[in-house]
């Protein structure tokens, strides 16, 4: 009996040492797992982006992580031959019920190796246009301009059109104008060539683009395009739309609201109108 308790005893301070050998392992094991991921982190890798450092980071944290998990069941008597039998059947289980997350998955990762954006570009999804804040393995974070977080599952962003709109230097803004049918052309192109070159955001080159779009049902439609800096879109956008109207108003070119003439008998001459009172009176 006493050499039964003595072995039991023996057997507690075992266990008592093995568990805390194994708490210690995970404990080193976490920080240096941390310690990695920054040390990772401050590297200046070469060719390299934002989300696929931060790809980097997580491989090698989670990667020590799960050698630290093994190190911690070893010393606590684990078998891993039978840990991993189960490990794998419960993967294919959690496999085949979760289909989508492996789909966004493998997007993911053809995401991380296209590299069609990075964190901070500003992308068109659909109707959603905001900042990439995170790239991970199973979606896209996007904050809108009305401060919105957005989450994007990356099986969409692979099947969806997405627009970059941070990828070159310079934007070119797209203006419409309409103008009367007896403005005389060459004049407003002049004008607008004008309102351009005394605006300190547009590009010099390229120059500007003057195009007549046609003939519509009460103004002949123009597009005038400049280009400037993608920092000062939105200002050159509505520095210019400003400008144009106060130059047109000073320069007497009309800017048509829509309107519809009515026409009988001949083509060019429009109905007569008389007033109630007129009638009265004749």
């Amino acid at each position: 009996m006493e050499e039964t308790s003595i072995a039991l005893g023996l057997m507690q301070q075992f266990h008592v040492f093995a568990i805390g050998k194994a708490i210690l392992i995970l404990i080193l094991g976490y920080l240096l797992a941390r310690l990695a991921r920054n040390g990772v982190g401050r590297l200046n890798i070469a060719h390299l982006t934002v989300n696929s450092m931060a790809l980097v980071q997580r491989v090698v944290f989670y990667g020590i992580l799960v050698l630290t998990s093994i190190s911690v069941m070893k010393e606590l008597g684990f078998d891993l031959s039978v840990v991993l039998g189960a490990a794998g059947i419960f993967s294919v289980a959690i496999g085949f019920a979760s289909q989508t997350s492996a789909s966004n998955l493998i997007s993911g990762l053809f995401l991380m190796m296209e590299r069609p954006f990075s964190i901070g570009d500003v992308i068109r999804v659909e109707s959603t246009t905001g900042e990439v804040i995170s790239i991970d393995l199973l979606s896209v974070k996007i904050r809108t301009f009305d401060n919105l977080f957005v989450r994007i599952p990356n099986e969409s962003m692979i099947k969806t059109q997405v627009t970059t709109l941070t990828r070159f230097p310079i934007r070119r803004a797209d203006l419409q104008i309409g103008i009367a049918y007896k403005e005389d052309i060459e004049r407003v192109k002049e004008v607008l060539n004008q309102v351009a070159t005394k605006n300190p955001l547009c590009l010099d080159e390229p120059a500007p683009l003057f195009i007549l779009l046609g003939f519509g049902s009460s103004s002949v439609d123009i597009q005038f395009s400049v280009w400037a800096k993608r920092e000062n879109f939105l200002t050159l956008k509505n520095s210019m739309y400003q400008e144009i109207k106060k130059t047109f108003d000073a320069q007497n070119i009309e800017i048509p609201f829509p309107h519809i003439s009515l026409y009988s008998g001949e083509a060019t001459k429009p109905i007569p109108i008389v007033m109630e009172q007129e009638q009265k009176d004749v």
